[in-house]
């Protein structure tokens, strides 16, 4: 079974509303509407009515089943001012908080906090920090999670691969890396994938000697530690952790080396090259960033993304609001 067929069977009848706070975009108003239509999940459009309505119907696609909701003219706008007010604990005055609510990521942000949505999707025309930013004020990150962290599901055929950080954290620590590692690997379930969760690295188990190493290496312990009900292994190149032969050379004793499904790269730099090196010369299909580790869903759009896009990573969003 295709994978986006299997999450559509999860999401299918459970009534998850997600919101999609860039409702004048027309790759996001017409993936809200496909949405809609194939009965997936219920959109929250954010915008003013008759501007979204208008994109819509340039674009000769029907908005009118769609729910659009203008922050403007929210009837429970108070509420939402007085519950950002405490959440940010004396962060931001009244006065200020009704300012910033008026941001359609903010305010799609709070909807999903105050639990009228289930998870959020944005960023085809916010950058990453505009999107992250409110989710980590606002829904901060869940137990066991020092932050959040952008994963990309790798698609070729019946392939899947999971590939991680490739977004947000440029150098993340030893204890920061395993976390990310364990998240990784919590995702990969969703897609059916087993995790075994490779530590990449320039090195195989002590080929060569640097910080760089030595922090993968301690990132690997660690996350052992944290999930020991998941395979993890490392510091491993990325041949020693792909390529059967290579890793009976390399690492002859690891569960891992050869048959890894989960790729987790030691910092953004190699992440970033990686996933799009795939993407471009291996002929896979990159969809994400998949955001890791807060409380509730919010997946961040490349600003080059395309409706079909939107359309898979909102799919994405709404299965993740399931789990757990």
């Amino acid at each position: 079974m295709d994978i986006f067929e299997g999450l559509k069977q999860q999401i299918t009848g459970k009534d998850v509303k997600i919101v999609f706070p860039e409702g004048k975009d027309i790759r996001v108003l017409g993936a809200a509407i496909r949405l809609n239509n194939d009965g997936l999940l219920k959109p929250v459009v954010i915008g003013n009515v008759e501007e979204v309505q208008a994109v819509a119907k340039e674009n000769g696609v029907d908005a009118t089943d769609l729910i659009i909701i203008d922050p403007t003219s929210y009837d429970k706008f108070d509420d939402m001012v007085a519950s950002f007010v405490d959440r940010r604990k004396g962060k931001a005055t009244e006065d200020q908080a009704r300012t910033i609510l008026l941001d359609p990521n903010y305010f799609g942000t709070m909807l999903t906090y105050m639990g009228e949505a289930d998870g959020m999707v944005s960023g085809a025309i916010h950058s990453t920090g505009d999107t992250v930013r409110p989710a980590l004020q606002i829904i901060k990150t869940k137990p066991g999670a020092s932050r959040t962290s952008g994963a990309f599901l790798m698609v070729r055929g019946d392939e899947k691969y999971l590939f991680s950080d490739c977004a947000i954290n440029i150098n993340p620590a030893a204890q920061e890396l395993a976390e990310i590692a364990v998240e990784s690997a919590k995702t990969a379930e969703m897609f059916g994938i087993a995790p075994k969760v490779a530590m990449l690295s320039f090195s195989s188990k002590g080929s060569a000697k640097s910080e760089e190493v030595t922090k993968v290496a301690e990132a690997t312990k660690i996350a052992q530690e944290l999930a020991p009900n998941y395979e993890i292994d490392g510091e491993l190149q990325f041949d020693a952790a792909f390529v059967e032969s290579v890793a009976q050379q390399k690492a002859p004793d690891s569960a891992v080396a050869g048959q890894a499904t989960v790729f987790v790269f030691p910092e953004i730099q190699s992440g970033n090259i990686g996933y799009k090196i795939a993407q471009r010369l291996g002929g896979f299909e990159a969809v994400g960033p998949i955001l890791q580790g807060l409380n509730k869903p919010v997946s961040d759009l490349s600003r080059g993304c395309n409706e079909e896009e939107v359309y898979k990573l909102s799919i994405i969003t709404a299965a993740q609001s399931l789990m757990d």
